[in-house]
C-alpha cells in the first residue's frame, strides 16, 4: 500500500518496518518514509478503520460485505435511546416479565435483572453495554417504544434503530432486533459501524459507560428495599491497551466474533471495526494490529 504524505516522519518501532539503509555506520536512525507503514493482515472477514477525528479511512477489508453482527447491534440501541429528546437518565424503569421469559426462551446473554426491581436508564445502559445484557437491551426498547403491547414497543423501537441507521448514511445496514440476535434481517458492515461509533462517541454519556471495565448498580425491589446488583464486567477486554476506550463486543454461532473499537493515544483517534473473527484471541489480535496500524498512519 503507497501512502502520500508531505516529507519523512519517525514513527514509532513497534508501528513501522525500518527500511534497509535506515541505519548509518555512526547507528542513527534516519526518519522512515511513510511508504514504510504496511497494512497489517486480519483474520476477520471484515475490517475498517478510520481516522476518528477526521473520519477518513484508513484501513479496508470486506469494509462493505453485510455481516451479522451479534451483540454489536447494542451500539445503536444506545444510540437511539441517548438521542431520545428531554432524555432523563435518572428515570426508573420496572423490570418485566416478558423480559426474563424471553432470555430464558434465547438463552440470552444477561444482566441479571430481577423482574419487579426498578432499575434507572442509566444502570439499564450500563447492564447492556458492559455484561451485554439482552435483558437490559429489552427493557429499553420497550420503555422507547411506541405501542400498546411489549410486542409493539419493542418493534416500533427497532424501527426508531434503522431510521437513525438511515441518517447516519449506513446504507449496508438493517435491524430486525434490540440485541443482535437476528430474526433473520440483521446485519451491517464494519464501515457502517464504525460511523455508528464515531456518531455515539460524541456523547458524553455513551463514552463514560463503553470504557467503564467494572459497574455496581443499586436498585429498587418490588418492597422498596435496595438491592445491590452483583458487579458487571465489561466483556471488552481490550479496554485501557494502548488507549483503547471502548466500544463493545459481539458474538455468536453463525456471526463468530465480532468489535466494535475506538482508542486515543497522544491526541490521535482511530476507531473500527472487526467482525467474523474465527475466535476471541484472533479479534483481539485484529483490533491490537488495526489500532496500532491505524496510530501510525495518522502520526
Amino acid at each position: 500500500m503507497i501512502i502520500a504524505t508531505k516529507g519523512f516522519r519517525v514513527r514509532r518501532a513497534a508501528a513501522v518496518a525500518v527500511t534497509t539503509g535506515a541505519v548509518l555506520a555512526t547507528g542513527a536512525l534516519t526518519a522512515v518514509p511513510a511508504q514504510a507503514v504496511t497494512a497489517p493482515t486480519i483474520t476477520a472477514k471484515g475490517g475498517y478503520v478510520m481516522n476518528g477525528a477526521t473520519g477518513a479511512t484508513l484501513f479496508t477489508k470486506s469494509a462493505d460485505t453485510k455481516r451479522l453482527t451479534a451483540s454489536t447491534t447494542k451500539i445503536m440501541t444506545a444510540k437511539v435511546v441517548l438521542s431520545q429528546s428531554n432524555l432523563n437518565l435518572d428515570t426508573k424503569v420496572t423490570i418485566r416479565k416478558e423480559v426474563s421469559d424471553y432470555i430464558v426462551s434465547k438463552g440470552a446473554s444477561s444482566a441479571r435483572l430481577i423482574v419487579g426491581d426498578k432499575v434507572t436508564v442509566r444502570q439499564l445502559l450500563y447492564g447492556m453495554m458492559l455484561p451485554s445484557g439482552c435483558d437490559a437491551a429489552m427493557t429499553l426498547a420497550d420503555k422507547f417504544g411506541s405501542g400498546t403491547t411489549v410486542k409493539a414497543r419493542t418493534a416500533n423501537f427497532i424501527g426508531k434503530m434503522n431510521t437513525m441507521a438511515k441518517s447516519l448514511g449506513m446504507t449496508n445496514t438493517h435491524f430486525d432486533s434490540f440485541d443482535g440476535i437476528s430474526n433473520g434481517s440483521n446485519y451491517s458492515t464494519p464501515r457502517d459501524l464504525t460511523k455508528l461509533a464515531r456518531s455515539a462517541m460524541k456523547s458524553t454519556t455513551f463514552k463514560a459507560v463503553v470504557k467503564t471495565k467494572s459497574y455496581t448498580a443499586k436498585t429498587i425491589t418490588k418492597t422498596g428495599a435496595t438491592r445491590t446488583m452483583a458487579p458487571w464486567t465489561n466483556t471488552n477486554a481490550l479496554l485501557g491497551w494502548n488507549g483503547t476506550l471502548g466500544i463493545k463486543t459481539g458474538s455468536g454461532t453463525e456471526a463468530k466474533y465480532c468489535l466494535v473499537f475506538a482508542a486515543t493515544l497522544n491526541g490521535e483517534q482511530v476507531m473500527g471495526a472487526v467482525l467474523t473473527s474465527s475466535s476471541e484471541a484472533n479479534r483481539t489480535a485484529d483490533v491490537k494490529k488495526l489500532i496500532t496500524y491505524g496510530y501510525a498512519r495518522i502520526s
